[in-house]
């Protein structure tokens, strides 16, 4: 047998720590438990730490059980993490874990330091505290969207934690999907505008100087493409560095700008407008709202609170502000369908399907057919957007590293004649 250290919980919401005997971690976790102690890390023991055996209490530190800091660098996990967090919840409960057990468990996973193991445990200290899951959670809004708390409060009323976590998990998945399908459309034609853009700014700064002191030795006028590529390239040699630092600028007010509620509006606004864009902003916006509403339904959410949590999720604020109005539009007992098409910012057929679940009284199951019908959308102009996209980008690129070797030969030409 082997020694383990272990830090632990206590029932009455102390932090203690020592050491057991058990053959391997798993015997260790039951030992702790034995104890009366819910466990938030244990490894193995080593050295003096071996030595010392047995449990002995730690001291209180501050007096409290929220010592654990929240708010450093690590306080947050990204969308990915929360995905195999609440995956690897859902396994342990199935399993036959209790939460407080679990999020133990999970709570001696990763670096010291992770999110993960931060958020657990301070997670495992509430719960242990008394406070319920849904609660708890909503005390790192940083790491857990609003849908995420109330779909687990419904969980919770229900007693069927274990079926919302594993929606929770398909919705995460259906979101991470979306995001990587625009991100793989955006590689190329980005690939692309940085080439050519470098390959411009490359014959500006370098090339075009070097013939322009050729030309200059040899005397003559220049043709007017050669003459304007010239004074292009002494503008940038000159007067660069100040051009960069105005992009630069512009660049830092436009990302704190948009983050205003007026520039936020204004931005996602020119999104559903522009050409190419607009189908996949648009698609994946209206996918995204029926799946959140139809995720929300389904596990018990009342329809107001399920608008408020699409409105709060929503990451187009024309929409967001669309649905907000629908909401107010909205009473108990009466259909969202109606509100949502006459806010003009859904589209008919979007309205036509809902009201059909309505009158069906099935409307989570029609919602869930506009999420795939809208999805499909988004995967089609992702592929008309990366096909029409990257000619487009050679085309402007081609034009303009044409334009500089045109100037260049032209140049030699009137040179070549002027000489002759």
């Amino acid at each position: 047998m082997a020694a383990f250290s272990y830090k632990a919980m206590t029932k009455d919401g102390r932090r203690v720590d020592g050491t057991v005997q058990a053959d391997d971690r798993r015997g260790a976790l039951a030992a702790v438990r034995k104890l009366g102690h819910t466990p938030l890390s244990v490894s193995e023991a080593s050295g003096a730490a071996a030595k010392k055996g047995g449990a002995k209490d730690a001291k209180k530190k501050g007096g409290s059980i929220w010592n654990i800091k929240i708010g450093g660098a690590a306080d947050a996990m990204t969308p990915m993490e929360v995905l195999l967090f609440t995956s690897e919840l859902a396994d342990l409960l199935e399993a036959g874990m209790t939460l407080g057990q679990a999020l133990g468990c999970l709570a001696n996973q990763g670096d010291e330091g992770s999110a993960q193991r931060t958020v657990s445990q301070d997670l495992c200290a509430r719960i242990v505290n008394g406070e319920s899951f849904s609660d708890a959670v909503g005390h790192h809004p940083k790491t857990f969207q609003p849908l995420y708390a109330n779909m687990i409060r419904a969980g919770e009323a229900s007693g069927a934690m274990i079926g919302v976590l594993r929606r929770l998990v398909e919705h995460y998945e259906r979101f991470d999907s979306m995001k990587s399908k625009i991100k793989g459309a955006m590689m190329y034609p980005a690939f692309v505008l940085v080439f050519g853009i470098g390959a411009v700014l490359l014959a500006m700064g370098f090339i075009i100087p070097r013939f322009k002191k050729v030309f200059d030795s040899l005397g003559g006028s220049l043709p007017t493409p050669t003459a304007v590529l010239m004074n292009m390239s002494d503008f940038l040699l000159e007067y660069g560095w100040m051009l960069a630092l105005a992009i630069a600028a512009g660049v830092v007010w436009f990302g704190r700008w948009k983050k205003t509620p007026a520039g936020r509006a204004k931005v996602d606004g020119w999104k559903l407008r522009m050409p190419l864009v607009s189908g996949i902003v648009a698609a994946g916006a209206y996918s995204s709202l029926a799946f959140t509403l139809q995720t929300l339904l389904v596990n018990g959410v009342n329809v107001l609170q399920a608008l408020k949590i699409a409105e709060d999720t929503c990451d187009n604020a024309v929409i967001a502000q669309a649905l907000a109005t629908a909401r107010r539009r909205v009473t108990d007992g009466t259909t969202i369908s109606g509100p949502l098409a006459a806010s003009g910012a859904f589209p008919r057929m979007m309205t036509d399907m809902l009201a059909v679940g309505e009158q069906a009284g099935n409307m989570a199951s029609s919602l869930g057919h506009i999420g795939l019908r809208y999805q499909k959308d988004m995967d089609r102009n992702i592929g008309r957007f990366t096909n029409a996209l990257g000619p487009l980008l050679i085309g402007v690129i081609s034009v303009g590293v044409g334009f500089i070797a045109y100037a260049i030969v032209s140049a030699v030409f009137a040179v070549s004649n002027s000489l002759g």
